[in-house]
């Protein structure tokens, strides 16, 4: 039989508890969330990793996040969240060689945001297919314009709508000419 005297009674002490004779007192009743640390301690981090993969590929399978790849990024899901709400837009980018790479930027991203958008896909793309080590960007922007409907994207800090670009529309890598 267990009593506990409240601390209002006993003078502001703590609990106190008395027990029947020949019952014994468990140890871990004291701390039952030490148990719970052990056990969480206990999986090594490549069970952890398998885990959360696993709880990932069947949140990407749901029709909002369909679309990303299977090793997705937190990145990649905000980014596709925002675009369900309107805060987002994707802009196709044409490259050289005919592949399309949707980019997803802020509605109010300037010619910058977008460049670092694309070099930020191009990244993920290179790491899940193991491809091109490294890419010098600095080479890629003095080599090639952005170019949407005729007009190059020269000014980095112009943001995407003066340049009169919207969701889904399509802007194509362009190999600039050299100046004699």
């Amino acid at each position: 039989m267990e009593e506990q005297q409240s601390p209002d009674t006993a003078g502001g002490a703590a609990s106190v508890e008395t027990e029947e004779v020949g019952k014994e007192k468990p140890a871990d009743t004291a701390a039952p969330d030490a148990a719970e640390e052990e056990d969480e301690e206990a999986l090594p981090h490549s069970e952890i990793l398998d885990i959360f993969e696993e709880g990932l590929a069947r949140l990407v399978q749901d029709p909002l996040l369909c679309d990303l790849p299977i090793q997705v990024t937190l990145e990649e899901v905000n980014s596709q969240i925002a675009l369900e709400y309107g805060q987002a837009m994707t802009v196709r980018v044409l490259k050289a060689d005919g592949e399309v790479m949707p980019i997803v930027v802020v509605q109010n991203a300037t010619v910058l945001d977008l460049k670092k958008a694309i070099r930020r896909f191009m990244e993920l793309k290179q790491q899940r297919e193991g491809g091109v080590k490294h890419v010098s960007w600095r080479y890629v922007w003095r080599t090639y314009h952005l170019v949407f409907q005729g007009e190059k994207l020269e000014d980095d800090k112009m943001r995407l709508k003066d340049y009169g670009i919207r969701n889904r529309d399509e802007v194509t890598f362009m190999k600039r000419l050299r100046k004699k």
